[in-house]
């Protein structure tokens, strides 16, 4: 993974739906990530799937050890929109057929915001969270990816989105 250099995001661990939240567990699993691999920083974003997630204690985990929580919009899975680290990873996954662009010039517009405010070191107020963060805002990086859904739509959804946040 290394040889993406610079291009290298952060890494998504993402868990089955049947993995549940077990405190203890998924502390020893956090706390074996690699901060570091050969000097160069690794960022570490965990997609979870089970509404056992949805837990103050494992946002708090996550912020412990500066790893992000995926941000699973427009989807089945639980959202949790918790700032956790220095860093924002979100995966929309409701691209539609019958929608030129994959969402609707709205759903857009939803999330190019939703993407400013975190990039501002702001928490978007239309996405629900878990516990709130006493931190001081600060500007932050966003992936933001365009996955699932009507697969066809993704690239015409991210380069809409793209628009409208430069």
């Amino acid at each position: 993974m290394l040889a993406l250099k610079d291009k290298l995001g952060p890494v998504n661990w993402q868990f089955a739906t049947t993995k549940q939240f077990d405190a203890e567990d998924f502390d020893a699993f956090l706390t074996l990530l690699p901060k570091k691999v050969d000097g160069r920083a690794i960022r570490h974003a965990v997609e979870v799937r089970h509404q056992s997630f949805r837990h103050p204690e494992f946002v708090s985990l996550l912020r412990e050890h500066e790893v992000a929580v995926v941000v699973a919009g427009d989807s089945e899975h639980p959202q949790i929109a918790d700032v956790t680290a220095p860093f924002v990873y979100a995966r929309i996954m409701g691209t539609v057929e019958s929608e030129d662009l994959g969402y609707s010039d709205q759903a857009l517009d939803a999330w190019a915001s939703r993407a400013k405010a975190w990039a501002a070191g702001e928490a978007p107020d239309d996405l629900e969270i878990v516990a709130r963060s006493t931190e001081k805002p600060a500007p932050r990086d966003v992936y933001l990816y365009v996955i699932s859904g009507y697969k066809v739509r993704n690239p015409s959804a991210a380069m809409a989105l793209i628009e409208r946040i430069a």
